[in-house]
């Protein structure tokens, strides 16, 4: 009988490191749950920078004395992932300040994410990953469809909460998008007099064009259950339809995030409805494009893996998928657009126009 190697042992230490981090990393995204219902972003936030200490912390929290070492351990894993910092000298109790990541989980800020953290944690969007391997041997279009026996835009049509959910997830990213879009991409809205966001939601995106450019004409187009819930305050027009059916006419149109939910196929229907409704390109006519571009070479590996999770997550939710370049340009020459202009940098995503 052979016996492994000291080499082979090593190594096999080595991949059981490498897989134990694997199977334990639901671990970071399910502790910022308990961090926010906690409310400690929020305490940091509240004292304006300036570090506040474990007991003083536990204390603004109600965390009761025996609780104090589970909220050290809490955080010091939270630190070690960039959530939080320690500023405590060696020796010190532990202080803890903000970071760019908490930042954006404190409740009430414009670009925060908690809307999207409580969805994507929902039981009801993590029950799909337990069906993942089921799916590949069944005949159910998703993952999503697998568990709950209905895809996720049908559910969220039947169901208040989800639609909510949904809305509230799809807004607070929106409200981050529009601020990169005012203030790195001012230059392509001269010109535009009309603007139709498509799948918009409840209008976030197309209320902040609206207001840094108040020349433009802002509408929204989406299904009846999203429209219901959207603002009556006449900022942005909101239009009940159907995007494979018909897009109302403008100088541009706008689509953030919506082609990743389809398939290249749907896609193609989507942007031929698109190019109906624009002018020719010499008048001005296009498509504006919020996407991610996959394999984007920026050399950040975490912005890479983040991508990669995205893919996973529009495959298990809705059957769509994030492309690389050379997918949207098939896409876009399918769809019968002569050619486009992609600008990187808008955090994961990239800025593409298309034009007819």
């Amino acid at each position: 009988m052979a016996h492994p190697t000291v080499d082979n042992v090593e190594e096999e230490l080595q991949g059981q490191v490498l897989v134990w981090n694997h199977i334990f990393q639901f671990i970071s995204s399910m502790s910022l749950k308990p961090v926010v219902e906690l409310g400690i972003p929020d305490v940091l936030h509240r004292n304006e920078g300036r570090p506040i200490c474990l007991s003083r912390l536990a204390s603004l929290i109600s965390i009761p004395p025996n609780r104090i070492d589970h909220l050290r351990r809490l955080m010091r894993m939270l630190v070690f992932t960039g959530c939080f910092a320690n500023v405590s000298k060696e020796g010190e109790e532990e202080k803890y300040v903000l970071t760019p990541v908490s930042r954006l989980l404190v409740k009430d800020k414009d670009t925060g994410v908690l809307p999207l953290l409580f969805f994507e944690l929902d039981p009801v969007m993590q029950s799909p990953w337990q069906s993942l391997g089921k799916w590949f041997h069944s005949r159910q279009p998703t993952p999503f469809a697998q568990a709950h026996g209905v895809e996720i835009f049908e559910m969220a049509g039947r169901s208040e909460s989800l639609n909510r959910m949904i809305n509230e997830a799809m807004a607070c990213d929106s409200k981050l998008m529009a601020k990169a879009l005012v203030e790195k991409h001012r230059d392509t809205f001269v010109g535009v007099k009309s603007l139709v966001d498509i799948g918009g939601g409840t209008g976030s995106l197309a209320a902040a064009i609206a207001k840094a450019f108040p020349w433009i004409k802002c509408a929204v187009l989406d299904l009846p259950h999203v429209v219901a819930d959207a603002p009556k305050d006449g900022l942005v027009q909101f239009v009940i339809g159907n995007m494979f059916e018909h897009v109302p006419p403008a100088d541009a149109i706008l689509l953030k995030m919506v082609l990743h939910d389809w398939s290249d196929e749907d896609c193609v229907k989507i942007l031929k409805q698109c190019k109906k409704a624009i002018p020719p390109k010499e008048k001005g006519g296009k498509v504006m494009i919020l996407e991610m571009i996959m394999n984007s070479k920026t050399g950040d590996h975490r912005a890479t893996e983040t991508q990669l999770f995205l893919d996973m997550l529009m495959m298990v939710d809705v059957g769509g998928k994030e492309r690389e370049e050379h997918e949207w340009n098939k896409i876009f020459t399918e769809a019968g657009f002569t050619t486009y202009k992609a600008t990187y940098g808008t955090g994961l995503l990239s800025f593409i126009e298309v034009y007819p």
